[in-house]
């Protein structure tokens, strides 16, 4: 890969990858390193892409991976975490920033589900082949993100 093909790639993909990071993750200096891992793969990787979206859903694919292997580290096991206000992105409205404050709330592989789904626009096979589950599972992900969503804003209204 050329720098300048590496340019072009980090300024196509590199906030999907963040984003994607941070709602697996919910930690920006987090979601900054797998997304760095993830571009670095792509810069040594010696692999020919057969189109953008093939590219894109290789990167998709290695990005949750390093969030993974993040997630299941010895020390992350150990720790806490920390509450940082700085992290939280800023919305148009109070709505979608309630919105989201509740999709950071889920478990991890409903927040993959709902982030990869509704944000990024991938179908359910797609998620499923990035995720590495099967259809009907990111089907029940998907419902059960859903209800959980649901439940949550309801509650949250009526307070």
């Amino acid at each position: 890969m050329t720098d300048a093909e590496f340019r072009l790639a980090v300024e196509r993909y590199g906030d999907m990858l963040f984003r994607l990071a941070y709602s697996c993750t919910r930690s920006r200096a987090d979601a900054e390193d797998v997304m760095q891992e993830t571009l670095l793969k792509l810069y040594t990787a010696q692999k020919a892409f057969e189109s953008t979206d093939h590219e894109k859903n290789w990167l998709v694919r290695v990005a949750v991976n390093e969030c993974r292997h993040l997630l299941r580290t010895p020390w992350r096991r150990r720790t806490g975490p920390l509450e940082e206000a700085a992290d939280t992105p800023v919305w148009d409205t109070p709505a979608q920033s309630e919105l989201f404050r509740q999709v950071m709330a889920l478990p991890p592989k409903y927040r993959a589900a709902i982030y990869l789904y509704y944000y990024e626009g991938y179908a359910v096979r797609e998620i499923a082949a990035l995720l590495g589950a099967k259809i009907s599972t990111v089907q029940t992900w998907l419902l059960r993100a859903r209800g959980q969503l649901k439940l949550r804003l309801k509650e949250a209204e009526s307070q």
